[in-house]
């Protein structure tokens, strides 16, 4: 098999979407707004967590924290994105790639410990009500939170330190809008067989099992809601974890479909449009989600206009 240094790779040639003419602005002016929105929708969720004494709760603590990782998320994509659309300029240095790589694996890992967490939250909430302030103490939220960044810190670095030292002789041009983990490997001249192992078992660990612990603490959800007598009771308690189910499906739908099924050596043309579900639109639509269905938030959003007008 060929083997080459990776201090020769000068970098990597990303293919995205190919458009010609007017796809080619419409395809920009796409990217660019769900970038625009993004930032600033969860930017304006974290900050509006931050200053408003009301929202100071386990529930919004975990999606201020959700919302700087989906930041993080399109910032560390969309840049390069929209800039390959509009000047065809498609090349990425190698070093650029794997700083790519990095945050990309950084910020899935943590959506979905938080996403765990924002679960552990509502599960908390509606199974153990008189035990909630006690369980989901400040303490105990920094501590989750945090654990969450670690873990996913140290397995993005695992990952990102796996991939770098492979070699890369026969094709620079990943078909892919970004540097994807598994794009990076097929492209690889040397041997991935254990590479491919730990992503195997990184699969089952991280989507998989996480996506099972989040199905399980809503069947005892749901269970616990079946117990309430009057209807009105029912949905109201229910309704405070739509947002967060409706997220987890959102998210979990288009990696369960790329990362948890048979995968042939080559990259298969859909895999890009759904890789942009859950790294542009999921986190497009989360400000939406999470503010459109609660009025609490609505309520401090329409107050702080309102001050601010009035001066």
């Amino acid at each position: 098999m060929d083997q080459c240094q990776n201090n020769t790779i000068q970098g990597f040639y990303i293919m995205g979407f190919t458009a010609s003419g007017t796809a080619t602005y419409l395809k920009f002016t796409g990217f660019l707004l769900m970038y625009v929105i993004a930032l600033t929708g969860n930017m304006l969720i974290a900050l509006l967590v931050c200053k408003a004494p009301q929202l100071h709760t386990p529930m919004y603590f975990f999606l201020s924290n959700l919302s700087i990782i989906d930041a993080t998320y399109v910032s560390a994509i969309l840049p390069k994105l929209l800039s390959l659309t509009l000047t065809d300029y498609r090349e990425i240095s190698f070093k650029g790639c794997i700083t790519q790589l990095y945050f990309f694996v950084f910020c899935a890992d943590a959506e979905i410990c938080i996403l765990i967490c924002m679960a552990y939250d509502r599960y908390v909430a509606i199974c153990s009500p008189l035990h909630y302030s006690m369980t989901m103490r400040k303490s105990v939220c920094a501590i989750m939170s945090g654990c969450s960044f670690v873990a996913s810190v140290l397995n993005s670095l695992l990952l990102t330190l796996l991939t770098s030292t492979l070699s890369f002789c026969s094709s620079h041009n990943i078909s892919h809008f970004f540097c994807e983990i598994r794009s990076l490997i097929i492209l690889s001249s040397s041997e991935t067989t254990s590479t491919e192992m730990v992503l195997f078992v990184e699969d089952i660990c991280f989507i998989f099992f996480t996506f099972l612990i989040i199905m399980v603490s809503y069947v005892c959800i749901i269970y616990n809601v079946l117990k309430i007598c009057s209807s009105a009771g029912r949905l109201k308690t229910f309704s405070s974890c739509t947002s967060h189910l409706i997220n987890v499906i959102l998210f979990y739908a288009p990696i369960i479909f790329l990362y948890i099924k048979p995968r042939p050596k080559d990259s298969k043309e859909e895999d890009p449009l759904v890789s942009l579900l859950y790294v542009a639109v999921v986190p497009t639509l989360n400000p939406f989600v999470y503010t459109l269905r609660n009025k609490e938030v609505i309520g401090i959003i329409v107050r702080i206009t309102k001050i601010k007008s009035s001066r």
